[in-house]
């Protein structure tokens, strides 16, 4: 299976093999493996502070044992052939640049990160899956967000060149590298950008597109809108060999939504609703006659089987609209300790016992943004919202508006920073091999399949 004839290419409005054959994109997202979310693996605040926390608790060995075992089990083939059972034919593969390249010695590129994603793309050929490969993490963080590795509020990337620098570097790397690899179906050079003035992310994505043809003439780029790949307007005529990549996640498919079809933050959400939103969110690869990928989309689930029968009614409703518009997608996530998984880690599984405490205080103070509730701090969040709405009633700050960035302050910085040290103490006193242990919960015969989600997608694959 291994050979060129199925290296895919922009082909009008849809991607097709080099054999001429069409192809629509359609699988998942392996978050938390190559670049690790505070919901996926149950740390609070960011992965490089959870693994400063672990190594100082554990000692270099025991810390190494963990992170080296967890890489391993994390995707396997046993993962990849059931993906591709359930008629998948895409993973992407979100990295951060920390397997590239160390702060202290930026442009020096590290072989062990490029070993890792050698492995998952062999992987994932071996099972007819094509790969893209994702920059979740860049330095300087490209968005406001945890899922950036970021620990503030704010994305420096944008306004440092040193930054924007190492990222077109790693990049020519990246495609130097796989240019002759037909399983890897293209390069996805940043996840989510947020640049809030948008005077910088054009002529950006223009050099590195040049940068990255330079060395690769022949795969697909995967190009996110800016603001978290939902805007498009930073576009004029189309590249060559390009896709525009939106993402769609449904207001009636948070952790806090109501009924479906039924109001959802306010916002009465029904099919129609979810139409006009991918409809303006997309709006520019259909004046353009491009092809059309919804790199990330997906509900959380609570479950509670009727909450959650919402959400898989949301989600058969958004595969709908993408099929009546050949839209191929890539559902986030693939496997995680139960928010949002094809696979998770079950109830009983012993990491999550070992980490039970610090879950239930995650819970109870809201610090995951993504996936959690704000219940239990409203008392501390409603006069904030309410002081800064009065006295800077113009104030709007990008991406998301004030309410979303006092959360992010709040939540996700002043109460997640301090529960990182509770994390990492649930694991004090383990050694190697106890931690080598805990990793191998992540391992797809300890996981659960989330069956009704499977079925759900079975009917669009």
């Amino acid at each position: 299976m291994n050979n060129a004839s199925v290296m895919i290419h922009v082909e009008g409005g849809h991607l097709a093999t080099a054999a001429g054959d069409p192809v629509r994109l359609r699988g998942v997202g392996l978050g938390g493996w190559m670049n690790m979310e505070n919901f996926i693996t149950g740390y609070p605040a960011t992965e490089d502070l959870q693994r400063k926390a672990l190594r100082k608790v554990l000692g270099q060995e025991a810390y190494d044992a963990f992170f080296d075992r967890f890489l391993d089990v994390f995707f396997t083939d046993a993962d990849a052939a059931l993906l591709a059972e359930a008629g998948m034919n895409c993973v992407r593969l979100p990295f951060n640049y920390r397997h590239f390249e160390d702060d202290d010695r930026p442009m020096e590129l590290k072989e062990a990160g490029f070993a890792l994603l050698d492995r998952a793309i062999d992987i994932c050929a071996r099972h007819g899956l094509y790969a893209v490969l994702d920059l979740h993490a860049a330095p300087g963080f490209h968005n406001q967000r945890w899922h950036s590795d970021n620990p503030t509020h704010r994305s420096f990337f944008w306004t440092h060149r040193h930054f924007q620098d190492r990222v077109v570097h790693l990049w020519e790397a990246l495609a130097d590298r796989y240019k002759d690899n037909p399983w890897v179906a293209g390069y996805n050079p940043l996840n989510e950008p947020a640049d809030s003035d948008g005077e910088v992310i054009g002529p950006f994505y223009e050099r590195l597109h040049k940068a990255i043809r330079a060395v690769d003439p022949g795969h697909v780029i995967f190009l996110d809108g800016n603001r978290h790949a939902t805007e498009f307007d930073l576009f004029s005529d189309p590249w060559p060999n390009t896709v525009y990549t939106v993402h769609d996640y449904a207001l009636s498919g948070f952790a806090d939504s109501g009924e479906y079809p039924g109001v959802s933050r306010g916002q009465y959400v029904d099919r129609g609703y979810l139409e006009s939103r991918f409809l303006k969110r997309s709006e520019y690869m259909r004046s353009t006659g491009t092809p059309i990928w919804v790199g990330e989309f997906g509900p959380v689930y609570s479950g509670d089987p009727v909450r959650d029968a919402h959400r898989y009614r949301t989600l058969a409703d958004q595969l709908e609209i993408y099929d009546e518009h050949g839209a191929g997608w890539s559902l986030w996530t693939y496997k995680d300790i139960g928010l949002q998984g094809v696979t998770h880690l079950p109830p009983d599984s012993p990491y999550l016992a070992r980490i039970s405490g610090v879950l239930e205080k995650k819970a109870r103070l809201g610090v995951d943004v993504w996936g959690g509730v704000d219940t239990g701090v409203r008392h501390i969040l409603d006069p904030l919202e309410a002081t800064v709405a009065e006295e800077f009633p113009d104030f709007d700050p990008l991406p998301f508006g004030p309410q979303q960035w006092i959360h992010v302050l709040v939540r996700h910085i002043l109460l997640a920073e301090p529960m990182v040290d509770d994390y990492a103490r649930c694991f004090a006193g383990l050694d190697a091999d106890q931690m080598r242990a805990l990793a191998d919960c992540f391992a797809v015969d300890r996981c659960t399949v989330r069956s009704p989600l499977v079925d759900v997608l079975r009917e669009h694959l």
